[in-house]
């Protein structure tokens, strides 16, 4: 078989594998984004925290089938495969902290309300400073998303603990010997960077229709974010320019033409 059937045989077996994992992968990624401020929780389970690295080893599985590039680095995949084996092997929940703290944390609550008493003054009417309460409002979610795990977490004793890691990696098929497996997984040719305008093309659509979801929400419609997204004045501009230094426009006919064709020139 040829370098190129091989390729094509890669790239069908990694449709055929996503299509499979699709209705898996549609939950995963809403509740991941719920848990980074689209919703605030009214609770937090260990079967919760267990499900949200789950969740982003599943979107990573997705960035492999599909070779979106950087999905590994986005969704730490096999990070959250090796933090569930550590948690049920050595009962080490430190790591999982961290981990939460590191993707749910980073809320720059001050920066933020600075940038919406300016918009306040600078902006008004336009809709930068209501983008700017909402993108609050989303961190806020986010950071109670965390306190909420944290203090499930902090509450258990360590036998309690293990017990419902232990249920809840039993439901979401990650014991040691599964995760052995999925990381094993990882590392195939099912897995491997496999650029090809098929499997973009069903990223892109897939994940446009994502995108449209977040923009049925009455903040995020179109025309009502900010005056970032206002329509352009006409005349538009080029898309791209550049004016190197030192050019000069030349119009006169014997200048590059050097084969001396006669044309006809404006001025004449």
């Amino acid at each position: 078989m040829t370098d190129m059937a091989l390729g094509q045989e890669v790239v069908r077996q990694k449709l055929a594998a996503f299509e499979e994992l699709r209705p898996k992968f549609e939950q995963c990624f809403r509740f991941v984004q719920e848990a980074h401020g689209q919703k605030r929780f009214v609770s937090c389970s260990v079967g919760d925290i267990v499900y949200y690295l789950h969740a982003r080893w599943i979107c990573d599985c997705k960035g492999y089938l599909l070779s979106v590039p950087h999905s590994h680095k986005i969704y730490e995949g096999r990070r959250c495969l090796e933090l569930l084996r550590e948690w049920q092997t050595d009962g080490n929940s430190a790591n999982v902290i961290a981990f939460l703290q590191r993707k749910l944390d980073t809320l720059p609550y001050a920066a933020l309300t600075r940038q919406i008493e300016q918009g306040r003054l600078r902006h008004q009417n336009d809709g930068l400073e209501r983008r700017l309460l909402h993108g609050r409002t989303i961190l806020l979610n986010r950071g109670f998303n965390l306190l909420l795990a944290l203090d499930t977490l902090f509450s258990l004793s360590r036998e309690e603990l293990s017990a419902e890691v232990h249920a809840a990696c039993e439901q979401y098929g990650h014991f040691p010997e599964q995760i052995e497996q999925q990381l094993a997984l990882l590392d195939t040719s099912l897995y491997s960077y496999v650029p090809h305008q098929a499997l973009a093309r069903l990223n892109m659509t897939l994940m446009n229709r994502f995108g449209s979801d977040v923009l049925a929400q009455e903040e995020n419609a179109p025309g009502e974010r900010s005056w970032r997204v206002l329509p352009s004045e006409e005349p538009l501009t080029p898309p791209a320019e550049h004016l190197f230094p030192a050019y000069q426009d030349l119009t006169q006919t014997g200048h590059n033409n050097i084969m001396r064709h006669r044309f006809n020139s404006p001025t004449s």
